[in-house]
């Protein structure tokens, strides 16, 4: 049975549904791994041998933007892509390029880069399949059966864990405050107080679902972390 385990990067630790993972400091941006936004993925995946792909190896494969990007291109086409092409539309959304203004030289490194070490990378771990002599990368059924949702939240944004919490406590004070009779609030009564609670998480839920698929990898047209 396939669970949803939840992966977030955090300057002084990564955590999960599950089980800690460790400790982490933001790696350097100059070696090309860059420091990873919350991103839910299913678990229970497995590996080119066979095995279960752990959630330390899901955290590596997501933890680099440009396998990121390439997981978003390879799902937005849902078959092959030529490798070339696809350099091409990830040096795009670096640079903040229209992908027909790029040149070979501006997406040569971006190119050399993804055939040196992303793509194998991705391949170890059963996400794609490489064909040398087309030059094209294809995605996986693992990979088809994955959903990857990527959340950035800066540190003057409140998280949606933390948005939950809120508003119940909200909904506690405003229950114990109807309880006791206090001044303004006496004159409510507890079912008042259900169905707004009931209403505010409902409401809150369906906002939350609409800008998760929003976060989604492949949904829309650039990688979700551009948009935010």
């Amino acid at each position: 049975m396939k669970y949803a385990s939840s992966l977030q990067y955090l300057p002084s630790q990564i955590s999960t549904d599950t089980r800690r993972l460790g400790t982490g400091i933001p790696w350097p941006a100059d070696k090309g791994v860059d420091p990873m936004p919350p991103i839910t993925t299913p678990a229970n995946e497995s590996n080119s041998n066979g095995n279960e792909l752990s959630e330390d190896d899901i955290y590596g494969v997501l933890s680099n933007r440009r396998r990121r990007f390439v997981i978003h291109a390879l799902k937005r086409k849902q078959g092959p892509v030529d490798i070339s092409e696809l350099s091409a539309h990830i040096t795009a959304w670096e640079t903040g390029k229209d992908p027909d203004e790029v040149e070979y030289e501006d997406h040569r490194s971006v190119y050399s880069t993804l055939k040196r070490t992303h793509l194998p990378n991705l391949e170890e771990n059963n996400i794609v399949t490489i064909d040398k002599e087309e030059n094209v990368v294809r995605p996986t059924p693992q990979l088809e059966s994955l959903d990857i949702y990527v959340e950035a939240v800066s540190s003057k944004e409140i998280p949606w864990s933390l948005y939950y919490v809120g508003l119940a406590g909200v909904a506690l004070t405003l229950l114990l405050a109807v309880t006791v009779e206090a001044p303004i609030f006496g004159a409510l009564k507890p079912l008042e107080v259900g169905i707004f609670t009931v209403t505010a998480f409902g409401i809150s839920s369906v906002v939350h679902h609409i800008i998760g698929l929003r976060t989604r990898l492949g949904n829309r047209e650039k990688p979700p972390e551009l948009y935010q």
